[in-house]
């Protein structure tokens, strides 16, 4: 184990805490029955259940009533987006979200603009925060619905999720935030930020994967949804399908110890990423992604001028595991377009390392993490790396 490289991935995904899995262990053999049954195999299902529920609901200042489980965030974006869009087709066919979105909000907003809607991509400005007076230039009388992430998973940057509610809630327009790397990094309310839907995931909370939820709003406004999945009416007709009990018990414990331990672990994480970030930033042509300050503790962006993207991730790599963007679309080609919509070049969008920190990572590691990346890009500038 102490050969494998220093994880700096923590965006993608985390290890499942142990406690979690603790947790989830009875619920694949000794309580292992349909939370749909009537009978005591069921009940004991339903009941955890209906526990996780309730933890998930506290989390956000929702009642459980509200969390509808999905496999997933990206379920879950594609349930409000095409769920609100086919709901209230015939109030208005105008879509609002912002360029820098994840690719699970942009391509069912592109799914709907292929049915006759009308998709606004707001720009972001240079430190990758929304210019809110663009937004309200944006809204319309027929825009039924405005997108924006609480907290970007490329950049970490914190989009002023209250002032936008504010602004939707005044307009009477629904207000949608994928939270997938938010809930137990930062506070989350959904009443005094004015939310109507928000998405949910367990897997970047030390959670299990293939499980999530979308917080739909009952009262004030009273959110109204298509189901997109048909088949048993499941969790109040807006999700069918038999529920992942196992899964859906560590998504309520990942929860729980998240917000428990939230303001302790981002303290450790800012230090430790402040740490990083005093260390390599003494390089020259080395900038940083995103707000200085209103970002998230776990993230570090930066872009490196002078040398070749791809080489600098070959030299990182066998030390450390990090990524340049998204892990959704780490295979791709083309730059990232969270880092081309801020303004960056693409040698400077291909150049970028995206340093993820969490709940296992130490000082020693970081200090180790800096000393091989101040001498990666020290190297491949010598070697003259950018073609």
């Amino acid at each position: 184990m102490s050969n494998r490289p220093i994880y700096l991935d923590y965006h993608a995904t985390t290890p499942v805490d142990e406690r979690v899995l603790t947790a989830m262990l009875p619920y694949f053999t000794e309580c292992f029955g349909n939370p749909s049954s009537n009978h005591i195999y069921g009940w004991e299902g339903g009941a955890a259940v209906k526990q996780a529920r309730e933890i998930i609901a506290t989390a956000i200042n929702a009642t459980p009533e509200e969390i509808i489980f999905t496999s997933g965030a990206t379920e879950a974006n594609n349930l409000a987006i095409k769920g609100v869009g086919e709901a209230y087709f015939q109030k208005g066919q105008h879509i609002i979200t912002v360029a820098t979105e994840h690719n699970a909000v942009l391509d069912p907003c592109q799914y709907l603009q292929s049915l006759g809607f009308e998709i606004t991509i707001l720009l972001v400005q240079g430190d990758g925060i929304i210019n809110l007076n663009q937004l309200g230039e944006a809204l319309r009388d027929d825009t039924v619905l405005v997108s924006v992430m609480a907290v970007n998973n490329e950049i970490g940057v914190l989009q002023p999720l209250a002032e936008i509610g504010a602004m939707c809630r005044q307009n009477h327009v629904l207000f949608h935030t994928d939270a997938a790397q938010a809930i137990g990094k930062i506070t989350l309310d959904v009443q005094e930020m004015q939310i109507d839907l928000m998405s949910l995931t367990a897997h970047k909370i030390y959670g299990p994967k293939g499980v999530g939820a979308l917080y739909v709003r009952r009262r004030n406004p009273r959110v109204q949804l298509a189901p997109q999945q048909h088949g048993g009416g499941h969790e109040q007709g807006m999700r069918s399908g038999t529920l992942a009990t196992p899964q859906i018990i560590g998504f309520g414990k990942a929860v729980e110890i998240a917000v428990a331990e939230q303001d302790k672990e981002n303290q450790r994480v800012v230090r430790l990423r402040d740490k990083l970030w005093s260390q390599i930033s003494q390089l020259e042509g080395i900038y940083l992604n995103g707000h200085p300050t209103l970002r998230v503790g776990e993230n570090l962006n930066v872009s490196v001028a002078g040398v070749n993207g791809a080489a600098l991730l070959r030299g990182l790599q066998p030390t450390m595991t990090i990524s340049s963007g998204s892990a959704c679309s780490s295979t791709k080609t083309e730059p990232s377009h969270v880092l081309t919509a801020l303004g960056r070049s693409q040698d400077l969008a291909y150049a970028s390392v995206r340093f993820g920190i969490g709940k296992n990572n130490t000082e020693e590691e970081i200090n180790q993490v800096a000393a091989h990346f101040i001498s990666t890009v020290t190297s491949l500038r010598k070697q003259g790396s950018l073609v």
